[in-house]
């Protein structure tokens, strides 16, 4: 007979102990849920009702169950009773709430709500999310406003002390920014202004894909769809592909229909992921943080939502985007991929891509990967694509400037300038390239500057002075809000022809600012005409270190393209006269428009041009400007306001 084991009575208490402990957390959060979770809410924060209630939202995904949007403040034990006093009594609590939720606008405060040109009376107890609501705007989410998504992101431009504290959602954001679901107005002691991270830019015209090549990696064989030769789907009725150019400051998305080659909707937005920062390196920095990933999620969250925008427009199915190919600067397109990015910001300022293919580990610095991995709004079999980069700050988008250029057949030497927030320059021809990046930073593309803004309706896109008084035209042709970039250039030309600022930026009679429009109350300060100064400076640095080390004057270029949707609008005179372009012959320039996508565009619809890309940018040589032993003195030189 086997004895009995013996059991040490001090680890059975132990245990037993612990048992008690975890039964009797359960039971206290059986207990904190009674007082606040409805008891038609499910544990995914779905709607089991089956009849109408005021916190029910539309799902993201049509056919989903409705989203619960309770925000916890409501007692709800009544409602786990089955005695008719206690039902009496949620009813009760409920029309009471009710009430308070649908009190018009408080008459006694004079204070304001501002998005843009609208506004409306601030109501306390209301969020800004709610205030959007009564004024028209639309602000995204997919959470039902519970602060999950992070897509209802705002930039407070007044009144933050109005505002209810940051709630723990909104941990990753700065003071200046908040999520519109989770900001309420306690005070209506002062007006509150904000805008969205996700305003429609004006939009270049799309080109129809160059030479009318056509030979995309994604095909139709019969009823089946191959990418390459892979069968990846069985016909649906169209093939679509999106071309993307992820810039620091804008976004641009082309739907192409890869059996046609035709365009079939482009939209452009704002990159959400200026919370980071407005200039690549902030953007590295923030993601060294502790809030790692956030701008991954946030750039991947609002591309979803353009895509069912567009596909609801265009009435087709997400399953009928196969591939998505983006280009953008190398941190603009690893953070898209979700990448480590620090390496850009350390020198010597490589992609941890670059560094792995500069070390015999890759063979390309292309990416191919699946766009199910990433979440993305498309056919669960699709492909992500990011193109190659060129060198450090030279990324995927300048690449894709040269496939629209076509410049493997260019003989004659040309230059080609790509300006935004970091500026790339190329200078050549077929047989010898040299390549620069300029990190400008935001400031003619509306950051930093007081009253600066991106190219949207409102913005002041350009500006003449006669008679003492400032003429403005607008994008949209409505009232001005602010300067874009070719508006900021045109006024510094103004300033300088008409001895209203020095070449050093100082103004008449040592003024602080102007006034340029009294009645919108909108200025131009000394302190903006620095921020540009320096911009300005950082793409006269790049052109005339890449002049230099090629070996050639203006006079011998003999086209100079500028390319982005801030240079489509720029007088080329202007820029000239202040230092922001090389002073070529006005009828060499010539503006190309959005290039970066168009390269795009075609590596879509051309496995030949992604591989003679990779090919050319192999021979590409690339020019560090601060290696330049006078780079400090030129850069000086740069930042005054006259000619080159």
């Amino acid at each position: 007979m086997k004895s009995k084991k013996h059991v040490d009575r001090s680890e059975y208490e132990k245990r037993l102990a612990r048992i008690t402990e975890m039964l009797g957390g359960i039971a206290k959060h059986a207990d904190v849920q009674s007082l606040t979770r409805c008891p038609y809410r499910n544990v995914k924060d779905q709607c089991t009702a089956k009849f109408g209630c005021r916190n029910q939202r539309k799902p993201p995904v049509k056919g989903d169950p409705l989203i619960c949007t309770h925000d916890g403040k409501l007692d709800y034990r009544t409602a786990w009773e089955s005695d008719p006093e206690g039902f009496a009594k949620l009813q009760k609590t409920l029309k009471v709430s009710k009430q308070k939720n649908t009190m018009p606008c408080e008459r006694e405060s004079s204070a304001t709500v501002r998005c843009g040109d609208a506004q409306c009376p601030a109501t306390t107890e209301k969020t800004l999310f709610d205030h959007a609501d009564m004024l028209g705007v639309r602000v995204p989410t997919s959470c039902g406003r519970m602060g999950h998504c992070h897509e209802c992101i705002v930039e407070i431009r007044g009144g933050e002390a109005s505002l209810s504290a940051p709630t723990e959602p909104e941990g990753f954001l700065d003071d200046r920014y908040r999520l519109a679901c989770q900001a309420v107005v306690e005070h209506t002691g002062a007006d509150i202004e904000f805008s969205l991270l996700r305003r429609s830019p004006q939009i270049l015209t799309a080109r129809s894909c160059g030479d009318g090549e056509l030979d995309p990696a994604v095909t139709r064989h019969g009823d089946h769809v191959y990418y390459g030769d892979e069968q990846i789907d069985q016909y649906r009725g169209h093939i679509y592909g999106l071309a993307i150019d992820v810039g620091t400051t804008t976004v641009v998305t082309d739907m192409v229909d890869l059996e046609t080659g035709e365009s079939r909707f482009v939209t452009m937005f704002e990159n959400p992921q200026r919370f980071g920062g407005s200039d690549i390196l902030h953007r590295v920095s923030y993601d060294a943080g502790p809030f790692h990933g956030e701008l991954h999620q946030a750039i991947i969250n609002t591309l979803n939502a353009e895509i069912r925008d567009m596909c609801k427009r265009l009435n087709v199915s997400r399953h009928e985007i196969y591939e998505i190919l983006i280009v953008g600067n190398a941190a603009m397109r690893d953070l898209f991929f979700g990448l480590d990015v620090q390496p850009i910001g350390q020198k010597p300022y490589k992609s941890t891509i670059e560094h792995e293919f500069r070390a015999g580990k890759r063979s390309t610095t292309t990416l191919t990967e699946s766009a199910r991995k990433y979440r993305l709004y498309t056919n669960r079999n699709a492909k992500l694509t990011g193109g190659p980069l060129i060198a450090s700050h030279v990324g995927a988008d300048a690449a894709a400037n040269l496939v629209a250029m076509d410049m493997a057949s260019q003989s004659d030497v040309v230059m080609v300038v790509d300006v935004g927030t970091n500026t790339e320059v190329i200078i050549g021809h077929k047989d010898r390239l040299i390549a620069a990046s300029c990190p400008a930073g935001p400031a003619f593309e509306g950051g930093l500057i007081t009253f600066g803004m991106t190219g949207c309706d409102g913005a002041i896109e350009s500006v003449k002075y006669a008679d003492g008084k400032f003429e403005c035209k607008t994008i949209g042709g409505v009232e001005a809000q602010g300067f874009c970039g070719s508006g900021l250039i045109d006024l510094l030309a103004e300033l300088r022809r008409a001895d209203l600022m020095t070449p050093m930026g100082v103004f008449a009679e040592k003024a602080s600012q102007f006034t340029i429009l009294p009645e919108r109350g909108i200025t131009f300060s000394r302190e903006d005409a620095s921020h540009l100064a320096q911009a300005k400076a950082a793409n006269y640095c790049g052109q005339m270190i890449l002049m230099r080390t090629f070996g050639i004057t203006p006079d011998r270029i003999s086209k100079l393209y500028l390319a982005g949707g801030f240079a489509n609008y720029v007088d080329p005179a202007a820029a000239i006269e202040i230092g922001f372009m090389a002073p070529v012959p006005i009828d060499r320039v010539v503006k190309i428009g959005n290039a970066a996508l168009q390269g795009a565009r075609e590596m879509l619809l051309s496995r030949r041009k992604r591989r003679a890309i990779e090919q050319l940018i192999a021979t590409i040589e690339h020019v560090e400007l601060e290696t330049s032993p006078d780079f400090f003195e030129m850069f000086v030189d740069g930042c005054r306001f006259e000619p080159m």
